[in-house]
Formats: C-alpha cells, structure tokens, sequence
C-alpha cells in the first residue's frame, strides 16, 4: 500500500511530464518531418541540438531543483552565469589570461557566492527570494562594472578548442547525406556531456547521499527534520553552494556556447530554471522532486523553442511565443501540484 501510495503521489506529475515531451516532439516529427512541411524535424540532429543549446540550463536545472526541494529559490543564476561569462570573455580577450586559471576561478566564485546567499539564508533566517535578488543586482552590477561592451573570444586557446570539438554518434547512427552528396553524422560537443555527467552525479547525490536526503526532509517540514537530529541550517547552506557552484559549472558551458560576453546575456534563465524543475513534477513548496524530471522539463522547452524556429509564421514574433508557451505549462503544472497537495491532505 505503501508503496502504491509513493507511486501516486510522487510519480504521477514526472509521468505527466515525460509523456508531454513525447507528446510535443512527435507532433513536430509529424509536422516538420514529412511532406511538404519536410524541413529536417525528424533528424536526430535536430534532437541533438536541443542538448547543444540548453546544456548550460541543464545544469542550472540540476541546482534549482535542490533549492526548490528545501522549500527555497534561487533568483540570482541568470545573472551569475553573466558575470561568469564577462569574466571568461574579458579575462582571455582583454587580459590573456589563461583558462586554464580563470576557468577554476569561476568555480571558486560560484561557491563564494553560493556560501554568503546560504549563510545568510540558512543561518540568519533571511527569506531566500530577497537574499538571491540581492545577488541577482549585486551579480548583474558587477557584470557591467567589468565591462559594459561586448567581448567576443577571438583568442586560440583550449577553451575555444573544446567548444569546438564535435563527439560524433557511434556507427554513424542517425547519418544523412546531405544535397551536396556529404554524409552528415549526427554530434554532441563537450558541453553536453559535462551536462549530462552532472544529472547523473546529482541524482545519485540526491538519491544516495545523506546531504541528498537531508534536502528532501528540510523541504518536506523542517520541523519534523530538526527533531530528527538533522542540522537544517547546514544543509541550507550546502544546498545553495551547490545550486551556485553548478550555476558557474553552466556559466562556463554558456559561454562555450557563445563565446562572448554581456551585460544582457542570460536575462531570463532563472526563470526557465523555475519552469523547467516545476514543469519536471519539483515542488514548490519543497519536499518532492528530481533532477531527472528537471531535465525532462529543459528538454520540453527546449523542444518549443524548436517547433517554433522551424514555423516561419512564428519566428517573427521572436521569443513570445516559447515564453507564452511555457507560461501557460508552469500555470498547469502549479495547478496539478495544488491538486494533487488537496488530494493527500484528503486522504491523510
């Protein structure tokens, strides 16, 4: 019974999930794949892409749903991963310094930034939305005092060498030839796979570890936690070390991926962080929720953004519609939770 139980309460919404994403990629395989419509949909390049784009919000995800589970938020990633990414542009640009030292000392500042947000969360009772907008200013402006133009990395370095490494699909899986009579084999670079390493790593921390299950039973009461014998005020801490120190872990994919510095880049992420970890069945009220889920929700948005680039109606509207979109799948998903938070009290 017990465990029917687990299943209907805590599955239910990543079930949901998991079926929405198929449910949306298989209506733009049939849409863009075929007939008249055909515009390469249904290549398993174009599934790639999706990891290629979002590999820094796969991470960020990955953080905001441990925040997410102890009840918390985090609104300052977006404009971390800025700041991250003006110190990597200008750093090498500007200054040729090495990546090799300012890839570690982006680390080190996520998990400086990180330790003074959970600090002051976790031991002074600060509610978490106003010490992580503090930072999200305090991370924006420190962006701009850096530089307020845009740097764009021309240097050759590793850095720029691994970006530009491409991991191909083992037996040419998924290979087309092209007009031109090339044989184009599907690929992944370096970026994604850090992404996906860092799923798997979370979700075994979350599922194996004690900081892991500490983070679940501070979201779920934390009343109940500190009876326990679990220091509660320490786990907080260590959750928003970690949601920054992979924020800067996709600060540096981010800028991978772009290879330039500004004062406006990453506007929005925290929110498609939020978005995706409730969209992936995480609580926000805290308590329940996975990084695998979180993962799926990325992938969800990724796909809209997808399906609306290959319509050349909705293209020129830029980025509203993803964003409509996604607005109205957060308002379900937040409507599912309070629905199926009504039906346990009920059964309790």
């Amino acid at each position: 019974m017990n465990t029917k139980k687990n299943i209907n309460s805590h599955s239910i919404l990543l079930l949901i999930t998991v079926g929405l994403f198929i449910l949306l990629y298989a209506a733009g395989y049939f849409m863009y794949g075929f007939g008249a419509n055909a515009k390469g949909f249904e290549k398993l390049q174009n599934f790639l892409d999706i990891f290629r784009t979002n590999a820094a919000l796969i991470c960020i995800a990955c953080g905001m749903t441990c925040v997410m589970l102890t009840g918390g938020i985090d609104i300052s990633v977006g404009s971390l991963v800025a700041m991250d990414c003006m110190i990597l542009s200008v750093g090498m640009e500007n200054s040729g310094i090495s990546p090799s030292l300012l890839v570690p000392f982006v680390l080190l500042i996520g998990i400086v930034f990180g330790a003074v947000q959970g600090y002051l969360i976790g031991y002074l009772g600060i509610q978490p939305f106003i010490v992580t907008m503090a930072g999200m200013f305090f991370a924006r402006g420190m962006t701009a005092m850096i530089c307020t133009d845009q740097v764009n990395i021309t240097v050759d370095n590793w850095f720029k060498q691994v970006a530009a490494v491409k991991v191909y699909m083992p037996f040419e899986l998924g290979a087309v030839v092209n007009k031109r009579g090339v044989k184009m084999v599907p690929y992944v670079n370096i970026p994604v796979i850090i992404a996906l390493v860092v799923v798997v790593l979370v979700f075994l921390m979350l599922r194996y570890t004690r900081t892991g299950r500490s983070m679940y039973a501070v979201g779920g009461n934390q009343q109940s936690a500190a009876l326990m014998g679990l220091n509660t005020k320490r786990t907080k801490m260590i959750t928003y070390i970690l949601s920054s120190f992979l924020c800067s872990i996709g600060g540096v994919l981010y800028c991978m991926n772009t290879m330039c510095g500004t004062t406006t880049q990453a506007l929005g992420l925290e929110m498609k962080a939020i978005s995706s970890a409730v969209i992936g069945g995480t609580l926000l009220t805290g308590g329940v929720g996975n990084v695998f889920g979180s993962f799926i929700g990325v992938l969800i948005n990724g796909t809209i953004n997808s399906l609306v680039s290959f319509n050349g109606e909705l293209t020129k509207l830029g980025g509203t519609v993803p964003n409509v979109v996604s607005a109205f799948l957060l308002f379900v998903f937040i409507m599912l939770q309070a629905v199926f938070a009504k039906l346990r009290e009920r059964k309790q």
